[in-house]
């Protein structure tokens, strides 16, 4: 028995040792390091059970040793952390270290200057404040530095000019203010420097770029001062070059055709002077050139046309005089002319309009003299054709009607005589306006404008029109703004809610027209009997009608005071400490809506503001909102959008704001979450939408699919996928471009349709006004299109990026980023990456729904080629959302 016993001693003693060399295989100080720094960030798997499950610190997640067991590198990116950093620098080994997209906060660390060996360091998208630490300059072997996206106030620090190893410096979206000191050019490895969105001033260093090979320069909205050097253009190599919104002169110089591979200019909003040098005629690769609002002059340089890549030039509000090169023609990529405000003359060239690829041409307030060319729509994808406020002569020509993809027609401000085409009641897509104001038109209104059932604003005042207003216009069901005034309109204006919601002035100065909202009275005797007798009867009326509101009132005191009595009966069976919080912290709304009639009765506002104060209603949280859920008195449930404060324009600008929520109410499609109203209290807009009880499509593909009672149904997900890519391409066709596509957004009703949200976030913040505003509209991680991070420019085929990786989760069941990927490997570089890790298509499929049947997999291997082409590295091999509709209805075509 006493050997039995002693036996068993030494075996626990033993294995008790073998556990314990295990545990310090590696360097023990790194292991208590990391300990505390587990407990001290509430890392649970770092915690003390997670020491039982892995003896060795090497394999703990985010953690990569070196081969002498010391650690080297250490992500622990999106984790949500906040709290001390200080202990991190005892990682004396440490060569990559990112923390970023956390909520850490407070000054970062001077101690991690004494992190010698450190390559890598990126703590951006965070909520650190203070200066730049100059303990940062002994980093001598650091190689990229990424502080971009906090709350960083002061000058860059000049003792990090030791850091001669750096290729990579971002410091962008900050409160950085101060100079570019002129160490910055001599750092001979520098490939990116971004500092945009500070508060920078003084010059641009005159040796930027001169001893390095500079790719991408990124210094837009600070308030730089001076030329744009000609240096940045010495190597030849640069790829990206953004400077909108500073104070900049001087010209462009040169030495900028010496960039091949230059694909994007962005000069914008500054003030430049002089000539675009003839040397732009080099840049090949040459994508984006906007140049707009400077001091530009001159001719503009028929040279562009030699850049047979460029689908954007901008070149409006400046002082370019002559014509437009006619070889413009021969840019068969271009998709966006826009050359406003300028002291441009001539004929409008019928060669750039004959570009098929054209999808808006913006010639207005410009010299331009001549007719509107019969070829005006040779481009079946134009969507903008804006020649307003030029010396445009003639009449409209009839072929405007074959302009079908037009979302707005500006032609006002010219000398346009005849009548108005009827077949502009053709362009069934016409949305955003029709301004044919200021013009010598005559004869009648056309009723086939009535046809025009998404048209938003229509002007058509100071012509010559004559006769009745048809009430064929009461098919414009869209409309918002009206504006006939000054012509010779004659007869009553039509009983329609768009003219009864306008202004006098939207119909004054017509001598025959008669009816609200004009003062004067449509009838058969103008006698002053007559007109007491309306004036009793409307008299009449108005008693009537007030009686009636005061009854409507006062039953709506009663209802309201029972449903409150009510309320406080159940308000009374909840603690004393939210009845406090109700009554002393209840935000007041200081401006509402329901666009919805009949629902006006059944919403809240209060009961909305004090559900999104419980985090316990929250359902999600994404990009640019907090979604939450909000029960109403009256028993209605609703989704409710806090907006999170990336723009504060959107509360600026209240009336824009509900003027577009008000139009997007007015979107029809299945597959589209419109807003049915909102609410304003203090800085804080919320949106109010309907409650669908299945939530997102990534808790369906990621949660559900994890439950015991899970039923793998391809069809559902098939089905899914059509109704999201029908979305989009209903979005693209009336040229809004969402802004962040993710399965977060994406939300499935009772029966599992798809309806994707954050559709009014692409207007409220329209990314059209300028890269200042772009970095913060990014989309939502690992749904990022490549292309984004150097061209800050939202585009319909990042959208389709976007939906290429919705469209794998729905095919893998993976989520987008995801450590077992790899680092710095998402989704799509995962799946790419299949082939060279030995993998067949079939495998990368969700294996659940692949083995059901042959014809599921047959059709998830067809699904999976769409997802492919979507997420083509090139954004112009990417098809438009309407042919992955084709393709994806084809696959369900093909299954029956």
């Amino acid at each position: 028995m006493w050997n039995l016993w002693l036996f068993l001693v030494l075996t626990v003693g033993f294995l008790s040792w073998t556990v314990n060399s295990e545990l310090i295989n590696g360097d023990h100080e790194d292991l208590f390091t990391l300990v505390a720094i587990g407990k001290e960030l509430k890392l649970l798997e770092w915690d003390e059970n997670g020491l039982k499950n892995t003896s060795n610190y090497c394999f703990w997640p985010h953690i990569t040793c070196s081969p002498t067991q010391s650690v080297e590198k250490l992500v622990l990116s999106h984790q949500t952390l906040q709290g001390n950093l200080t202990l991190l620098s005892e990682l004396k080994s440490l060569k990559w270290l990112d923390l970023s997209y956390n909520t850490f906060h407070g000054s970062i660390p001077h101690s991690f200057g004494n992190l010698s060996h450190l390559e890598f360091l990126d703590l951006s998208y965070n909520k650190f404040d203070g200066s730049i630490p100059v303990e940062l300059g002994q980093l001598k072997n650091l190689k990229s530095l990424n502080l971009s996206n906090n709350l960083l106030i002061g000058s860059i620090p000049n003792e990090l000019q030791g850091l001669v190893k750096l290729q990579d410096l971002q410091l962008y979206t900050n409160h950085l203010n101060g100079s570019i000191p002129n160490w910055v050019g001599n750092l001979t490895n520098l490939r990116v420097f971004t500092a945009y969105e500070n508060e920078l001033r003084g010059k641009i260093p005159e040796t930027l770029g001169a001893f390095s090979e500079l790719l991408l320069l990124n210094l837009h909205s600070n308030y730089l001062q001076g030329s744009i050097p000609k240096s940045v253009f010495a190597n030849g190599k640069l790829q990206f070059l953004v400077l909108t919104q500073n104070k900049l002169n001087g010209e462009l110089p040169d030495s900028v055709g010496k960039c091949k591979d230059l694909s994007s200019i962005r000069i914008g909003d500054n003030d430049l002077i002089g000539n675009i040098p003839k040397e732009i005629g080099n840049l090949s690769s040459l994508t984006y050139f906007e140049a707009d609002n400077n001091n530009l002059s001159g001719e503009i340089v028929k040279e562009f046309a030699q850049c047979s890549n460029l689908t954007l030039l901008n070149l409006a509000s400046n002082g370019f005089s002559g014509i437009i090169p006619p070889v413009f023609g021969d840019m068969t990529n271009l998709q966006e002319l826009i050359v406003s405000g300028n002291n441009l003359s001539g004929e409008i060239p019928a060669s750039v309009l004959g570009n098929k690829n054209l999808n808006k041409i913006d010639l207005s307030n410009n010299r331009f003299n001549g007719s509107i060319p019969k070829n005006v729509c040779n481009s079946s994808r134009l969507q903008y054709l804006l020649l307003g406020q030029n010396s445009l002569v003639g009449e409209i020509p009839s072929e405007i009607g074959n302009c079908v993809k037009l979302l707005e027609l500006q032609l006002g401000g010219n000398h346009l005589t005849g009548t108005i085409p009827p077949e502009i009641g053709r362009i069934k897509n016409l949305q955003i306006a029709l301004n044919l104001s200021f013009n010598h038109l005559h004869g009648q209104l056309p009723p086939d404008l009535g046809k025009l059932d998404k048209l938003v604003s229509l002007d058509l005042s100071n012509n010559q029109l004559t006769g009745n207003i048809p009430s064929a216009l009461k098919g414009m069901l869209s409309l918002i703004d009206v504006n006939f005034a000054n012509n010779h309109l004659t007869g009553p204006i039509p009983t329609f809610a768009p003219f009864q919601k306008s202004p006098n002035s939207s119909f004054e100065k017509n001598t025959g027209l008669c009816g609200y909202p004009l003062n004067s009275f449509c009838g058969n005797s103008d006698g002053p009997e007559s007109f007491h007798h309306k004036v009793s009867y409307r008299i009449v009326l108005a008693v009537i009608g007030s009686g009636l509101l005061v009854f409507l009132s006062v039953t709506i005191v009663v209802v309201l005071f029972m449903m409150r009595e009510k309320q406080e009966k159940v308000a009374k069976t909840v603690g004393k400490e939210d009845e406090e919080i109700e009554d002393n912290n209840k935000p007041l709304v200081i401006l509402g809506n329901v666009f919805v009639e009949n629902l006006k009765q059944a919403i809240d506002f209060d009961a909305v503001v004090k559900a999104t104060l419980k985090d316990s209603n929250k359902i999600s949280s994404g990009t640019f909102s907090t979604i939450y859920k909000a029960e109403m008195p009256s028993g209605l449930t609703l989704s409710v959008k806090r907006l999170k404060s990336v723009d504060k324009t959107i509360l600026h600008q209240q009336s824009k704001m509900i003027r577009e929520l008000e139009r997007l109410s007015n979107l029809c499609h299945d597959n589209l979450i419109r807003p049915i109203g909102f609410a304003i209290y203090d800085d804080v807009a919320l949106l109010l939408h309907q409650f669908l009880p299945n939530g997102s499509l990534a808790r369906f593909l990621h949660e559900s699919s994890k439950e015991e009672a899970y039923k793998p149904d391809w069809p559902v997900r098939l089905s899914i996928a059509v109704g999201v890519a029908e979305g989009l391409a209903f979005l693209h066709h009336l040229a809004i471009i969402h802004l962040d596509i993710s399965s977060g957004n994406i939300f499935l009703d009772s029966n599992f349709r798809p309806l994707v949200g954050e559709v009014e976030i692409s207007k409220l913040l329209d990314p059209s006004r300028g890269t200042a505003s772009i970095s913060a509209v990014a989309g939502s991680f690992g749904y990022i299109p490549p292309e984004y991070a150097y061209t800050m420019q939202v585009t319909a085929p990042g959208n389709v990026y976007s939906f290429g990786v919705v469209l794998l989760e729905i095919l893998t069941t993976r989520v987008p980023v995801d450590e077992e990927f790899g680092e710095g490997v998402d989704l799509v570089k995962w799946v790419q990456g299949a082939p060279t890790r030995g993998e067949t298509p079939e495998q990368i499929l969700d294996a659940k729904l692949s083995t059901v049947s042959f014809s599921w997999r047959k059709e998830m291997l067809s699904a999976l080629k769409v997802a492919l082409l979507c997420t083509d590295t090139t954004p112009a091999k990417r098809p438009k959302m309407k042919k992955v509709v084709e393709m994806l209805q084809e696959i369900i075509t093909e299954s029956k």
